[in-house]
């Protein structure tokens, strides 16, 4: 298990540097983003993504690598808007919206670690399409939880979702990493 935490540095990492990229060139601009917006983004993503798997044929030639990184990356910005609540105008310097985004990648790497050993690392063993279904159906009920304003009555609550769509996605990023070093 060693190994998956190093593998999970590693795409965060990637995801990172495009987050901080980003923060360079737009600001926190997405500090505006009402939750519900940045789950339709999330929600976009991973439906380009089933449609990528589903298609041969594809108009855009991007792959389903980069959506998943901006589903880790639009994930952790949900976790930064549950936490702060949105503004009308960007309100972090790009080193405190790194600082945030660190402390949710570290959260996100810890739940990882605890329910891979309890799990026994069997998502190695599944298919990337059935992730991406996993995170769909994360979405749909993250919809469903902001439909009924944040209540639940025994369901985990947003950020526990949140949460295991950024881990899905590291998992499908590492399993794309490992088909191409065969």
């Amino acid at each position: 298990m060693k190994n998956t935490s190093v593998q999970f540095n590693e795409v965060v990492t990637i995801c990172r540097t495009l987050y901080s990229n980003k923060l360079q060139d737009y600001g926190a601009a997405w500090r505006i983003l009402r939750l519900p917006s940045l789950t339709d983004q999330i929600y976009i993503k991973a439906t380009r993504i089933r449609t990528l798997q589903e298609n041969e044929m594809r108009m855009v030639d991007e792959g389903e690598e980069n959506e998943f990184i901006g589903i880790i990356n639009y994930s952790i910005m949900a976790l930064i808007q549950l936490e702060l609540g949105f503004v009308d105008q960007p309100d972090l310097s790009p080193d405190e919206a790194m600082a945030y985004y660190d402390k949710y990648a570290t959260i996100a790497h810890d739940l990882m670690m605890k329910k891979n050993y309890d799990y026994g690392e069997a998502w190695r063993e599944i298919r990337i399409s059935s992730i991406t279904d996993l995170i769909l159906q994360k979405i749909l009920r993250i919809k469903q939880i902001e439909d009924n304003k944040g209540k639940t009555i025994v369901s985990e609550g947003l950020d526990a979702n949140y949460l295991d769509m950024i881990n899905y996605s590291v998992f499908a990023l590492i399993l794309f990493n490992e088909k191409k070093n065969i």
